[in-house]
């Protein structure tokens, strides 16, 4: 894809990480990650894309190996392995702060056909026909790994980071061969001789200072290793039923899960997810992510209020989990 850096140059040196929305150019923010944030810059170059502000480098050197590994992860998956993924680009430069900022890039999707928006309106048949094809696209992600274990690919396969393709609100019907979109892929989790090629250390620097040691300490590991892990991405999956308030779906996708990796998962040996679990983790990684933001609101009030330094991160207002 074709990017116009000197549009982003100029949305980002306007940018009010606090405010977005009173940023010198106009953008909307359609998403916000854990440690980026998806803006549609209102230009006529950058209009109807999808652009993941990552400002997380501090050497030109970090960043083109993360362009190299992005690239590789997005031909990996799409080539290799059969995963579809919007068209997508990738940018950095240095802002007039000094800073290096990277914009991971796509085609924006239509909202409802994401899945955390679909499942909202689709009935419970359509969730479960949703959940299946999600399940056996992940399927082919853990096939390759299985077959190429020193190369293995991870994935977060939240129902948040799918789209549906050619979804229409008015026609809500799904089928075997409906095709999906994933579009996560800017923490692009590789192996090369069984080593992990994406630094870890890149993932704190949004992180509270007064909070890395911790986080290294007791989350690192586990956060970068779950998503090679087929039977924890599948709970990670239905748990996330719960952030999206839909919990009287969980038993019927739990049974639906268990008979999918019982049939056409069963080369992977998984054994039974139960509903009490996949509550159990939920309630665990929801109180992280709740601790940790609230930990980084802190900073950003350190920053501002007795530091005085700029705070380059967007942090999103309240979460409903």
């Amino acid at each position: 894809m074709q990017v116009d850096v000197e549009q982003l140059k100029k949305f980002e040196n306007g940018l009010d990480p606090a405010h977005p929305e009173k940023s010198k150019v106009p953008a909307r923010v359609l998403g916000y990650g854990e440690i980026s944030t998806i803006f549609e810059i209102q230009a006529e170059t950058t209009k109807n894309l999808a652009c993941k502000r990552m400002p997380i480098f501090k050497t030109k050197d970090e960043v083109i190996e993360y362009e190299a590994l992005y690239k590789d992860y997005n031909e990996v998956l799409e080539k290799d392995i059969g995963i579809k993924i919007p068209e997508w680009g990738f940018a950095w430069f240095v802002s007039d702060a000094g800073n290096i900022i990277a914009f991971d890039i796509q085609h924006k999707l239509t909202p409802e056909s994401i899945g955390n928006r679909a499942i909202q309106i689709l009935s419970p048949e359509g969730v479960h026909t949703l959940i299946l094809l999600v399940l056996r696209d992940l399927l082919k992600v853990w096939k390759y790994n299985l077959a190429n274990p020193d190369c293995a690919i991870g994935i977060d396969g939240q129902i948040s980071n799918w789209s549906i393709v050619d979804f229409n609100a008015a026609r809500l019907q799904l089928s075997a061969a409906t095709k999906l979109l994933y579009f996560d892929t800017s923490t692009p989790l590789m192996k090369k001789d069984g080593v992990e090629r994406l630094d870890p250390e890149l993932f704190l620097r949004s992180a509270p200072s007064f909070l890395v040691w911790l986080i290294r300490w007791l989350f690192l590991k586990g956060v970068m290793t779950r998503y090679y892990d087929a039977r924890l991405v599948a709970t990670d999956l239905i748990a996330n039923f719960y952030k999206e308030q839909r919990p009287e779906l969980v038993p019927g996708l739990v049974q639906a899960a268990n008979e999918f990796f019982a049939a056409e998962g069963a080369s992977l040996g998984i054994k039974p997810l139960t509903e009490k679990e996949i509550k159990a983790y939920y309630k665990e990684d929801a109180l992280i992510w709740v601790l940790f933001l609230a930990f980084r609101r802190f900073d950003r009030w350190l920053h501002k209020n007795i530091l005085r330094k700029p705070y380059i991160y967007i942090l999103p207002g309240y979460i409903k989990r």
